[in-house]
Protein backbone atom coordinates (compact mmCIF):
# COMPACT_ATOMS: atom_id res chain seq x y z
CA UNK A 1 0.00 0.00 0.00
CA UNK A 2 1.70 3.50 -0.66
CA UNK A 3 1.78 6.73 1.43
CA UNK A 4 -0.54 8.71 -1.80
CA UNK A 5 -3.64 5.89 -0.93
CA UNK A 6 -3.84 6.23 2.34
CA UNK A 7 -3.28 9.70 2.30
CA UNK A 8 -6.30 9.67 -0.43
CA UNK A 9 -8.44 7.53 1.91
CA UNK A 10 -7.84 9.72 4.91
CA UNK A 11 -8.63 12.84 2.20
CA UNK A 12 -11.81 10.74 1.62
CA UNK A 13 -12.65 10.01 4.95
CA UNK A 14 -12.34 13.76 6.10
CA UNK A 15 -14.48 15.02 3.07
CA UNK A 16 -17.19 12.53 4.32
CA UNK A 17 -16.82 14.09 7.60
CA UNK A 18 -16.89 17.55 6.65
CA UNK A 19 -20.03 16.61 4.60
CA UNK A 20 -21.71 15.19 7.73
CA UNK A 21 -20.89 17.96 10.05
CA UNK A 22 -21.92 20.71 7.49
CA UNK A 23 -25.31 18.76 7.14
CA UNK A 24 -25.79 18.38 11.05
CA UNK A 25 -25.41 22.04 11.23
CA UNK A 26 -27.34 23.14 8.51
CA UNK A 27 -30.29 20.74 10.36
CA UNK A 28 -29.75 22.28 13.36
CA UNK A 29 -29.35 25.74 11.98
CA UNK A 30 -33.03 25.31 9.82
CA UNK A 31 -34.65 23.63 12.82
CA UNK A 32 -34.15 26.68 15.19
CA UNK A 33 -35.63 28.97 12.01
CA UNK A 34 -38.57 26.57 11.73
CA UNK A 35 -39.37 26.87 15.28
CA UNK A 36 -38.69 30.79 15.65
CA UNK A 37 -41.32 31.02 12.46
CA UNK A 38 -43.91 28.80 14.42
CA UNK A 39 -43.25 30.48 17.62
CA UNK A 40 -41.69 33.77 16.81
CA UNK A 41 -42.38 34.87 20.79
CA UNK A 42 -40.17 32.02 22.54
CA UNK A 43 -38.85 35.17 24.97
CA UNK A 44 -41.20 37.60 25.27
CA UNK A 45 -39.99 41.72 26.17
CA UNK A 46 -41.61 43.09 28.49
CA UNK A 47 -42.10 47.08 28.49
CA UNK A 48 -42.53 49.13 31.69
CA UNK A 49 -44.63 52.12 31.16
CA UNK A 50 -46.20 55.26 33.44
CA UNK A 51 -48.50 52.10 34.94
CA UNK A 52 -48.10 49.38 33.27
CA UNK A 53 -46.58 46.42 32.31
CA UNK A 54 -46.73 45.40 28.63
CA UNK A 55 -45.79 42.78 26.42
CA UNK A 56 -45.88 42.89 22.43
CA UNK A 57 -46.34 39.34 20.40
CA UNK A 58 -45.89 38.48 16.90
CA UNK A 59 -48.19 36.24 14.90
CA UNK A 60 -46.94 33.04 13.63
CA UNK A 61 -46.40 32.07 9.86
CA UNK A 62 -50.34 30.66 10.81
CA UNK A 63 -51.83 33.74 12.09
CA UNK A 64 -51.51 32.82 15.63
CA UNK A 65 -50.04 33.98 18.90
CA UNK A 66 -48.28 31.67 21.00
CA UNK A 67 -45.62 32.25 23.59
CA UNK A 68 -43.33 30.86 26.23
CA UNK A 69 -44.75 31.64 29.78
CA UNK A 70 -45.07 29.93 33.05
CA UNK A 71 -47.48 28.43 34.99
CA UNK A 72 -47.01 27.97 38.71
CA UNK A 73 -43.29 28.83 37.46
CA UNK A 74 -43.03 25.92 35.26
CA UNK A 75 -42.14 26.66 31.62
CA UNK A 76 -45.08 25.97 29.16
CA UNK A 77 -46.13 27.32 25.52
CA UNK A 78 -49.20 29.30 25.53
CA UNK A 79 -51.47 29.89 22.48
CA UNK A 80 -53.84 32.71 23.32
CA UNK A 81 -57.42 32.07 22.49
CA UNK A 82 -60.08 34.59 22.80
CA UNK A 83 -62.91 31.76 22.04
CA UNK A 84 -61.64 29.68 25.01
CA UNK A 85 -63.80 30.80 28.25
CA UNK A 86 -60.68 30.15 30.76
CA UNK A 87 -57.29 28.84 30.44
CA UNK A 88 -57.20 25.06 28.81
CA UNK A 89 -54.62 22.63 30.29
CA UNK A 90 -54.02 19.50 28.18
CA UNK A 91 -54.51 16.64 30.62
CA UNK A 92 -51.20 15.10 30.19
CA UNK A 93 -49.58 18.52 30.99
CA UNK A 94 -51.23 18.92 34.15
CA UNK A 95 -50.49 16.44 35.69
CA UNK A 96 -46.94 16.77 35.16
CA UNK A 97 -47.87 20.29 36.30
CA UNK A 98 -49.33 18.72 39.22
CA UNK A 99 -52.65 20.38 39.42
CA UNK A 100 -55.16 19.90 41.40
CA UNK A 101 -58.31 18.03 39.66
CA UNK A 102 -61.61 20.29 41.19
CA UNK A 103 -65.00 20.00 40.32
CA UNK A 104 -65.97 17.81 37.01
CA UNK A 105 -67.46 19.88 34.13
CA UNK A 106 -69.09 19.18 30.63
CA UNK A 107 -66.68 20.87 27.81
CA UNK A 108 -67.66 21.20 24.63
CA UNK A 109 -64.91 21.62 22.06
CA UNK A 110 -64.37 21.67 18.45
CA UNK A 111 -63.92 17.35 19.04
CA UNK A 112 -67.51 17.17 20.86
CA UNK A 113 -67.84 17.31 24.16
CA UNK A 114 -65.72 15.82 27.18
CA UNK A 115 -65.50 15.99 30.94
CA UNK A 116 -62.49 18.40 32.08
CA UNK A 117 -61.87 19.64 35.56
CA UNK A 118 -61.84 22.73 37.25
CA UNK A 119 -58.54 23.82 38.46
CA UNK A 120 -56.95 27.16 40.03
CA UNK A 121 -53.09 28.33 38.74
CA UNK A 122 -51.62 29.84 41.85
CA UNK A 123 -49.36 31.83 39.29
CA UNK A 124 -49.91 32.85 34.90
CA UNK A 125 -46.75 34.72 33.69
CA UNK A 126 -46.15 36.32 30.45
CA UNK A 127 -43.11 37.98 30.24
CA UNK A 128 -42.92 40.44 33.17
CA UNK A 129 -47.27 39.97 33.39
CA UNK A 130 -47.99 38.32 36.44
CA UNK A 131 -51.41 36.64 37.01
CA UNK A 132 -52.40 35.11 40.01
CA UNK A 133 -55.51 32.10 41.34
CA UNK A 134 -56.75 32.11 37.10
CA UNK A 135 -59.55 30.00 36.72
CA UNK A 136 -58.58 27.43 34.47
CA UNK A 137 -59.47 23.48 32.61
CA UNK A 138 -58.19 20.09 32.90
CA UNK A 139 -58.73 19.12 29.43
CA UNK A 140 -58.56 15.45 28.57
CA UNK A 141 -59.42 16.29 25.00
CA UNK A 142 -56.69 18.96 23.90
CA UNK A 143 -53.19 16.86 22.71
CA UNK A 144 -50.05 18.31 23.01
CA UNK A 145 -48.29 20.63 25.59
CA UNK A 146 -50.05 24.22 23.98
CA UNK A 147 -52.56 25.82 26.80
CA UNK A 148 -54.57 27.76 25.77
CA UNK A 149 -54.45 30.80 27.20
CA UNK A 150 -58.77 32.03 27.34
CA UNK A 151 -60.58 34.69 28.54
CA UNK A 152 -60.14 33.78 32.03
CA UNK A 153 -56.90 34.94 31.75
CA UNK A 154 -57.33 37.59 29.05
CA UNK A 155 -60.37 39.79 30.85
CA UNK A 156 -57.27 40.79 33.39
CA UNK A 157 -55.45 42.83 30.62
CA UNK A 158 -55.80 45.36 27.94
CA UNK A 159 -55.04 43.96 24.18
CA UNK A 160 -55.23 45.03 21.06
CA UNK A 161 -53.94 43.32 17.83
CA UNK A 162 -52.91 45.15 14.83
CA UNK A 163 -50.77 44.39 11.48
CA UNK A 164 -49.39 40.85 12.95
CA UNK A 165 -48.43 42.42 16.97
CA UNK A 166 -50.89 41.88 19.68
CA UNK A 167 -50.08 44.21 22.78
CA UNK A 168 -51.27 42.63 26.35
CA UNK A 169 -51.31 45.43 28.72
CA UNK A 170 -51.57 45.06 32.25
CA UNK A 171 -51.83 48.13 34.90
CA UNK A 172 -49.53 47.85 37.18
CA UNK A 173 -52.10 49.20 40.15
CA UNK A 174 -53.60 45.78 39.18
CA UNK A 175 -50.52 43.34 39.72
CA UNK A 176 -49.82 44.98 42.49
CA UNK A 177 -53.35 43.96 44.66
CA UNK A 178 -52.75 40.58 43.17
CA UNK A 179 -49.70 40.34 44.77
Amino acid sequence: MSTQAAGRRVGRVMLVLAWGAALLLATHFFGKWEERRNNPNQAPQSVHGDGYIEVRLLSSRGGHYLLAGQINGNGVTLLLDTGATAVAVPAALAERLALARGAPVQIRTANGTVTGYRTRLASLQLGEIQLRDVAALITPGLDGDEVLLGMSALKQLDFTQRDGTLVLRQSTSQQSTLQ
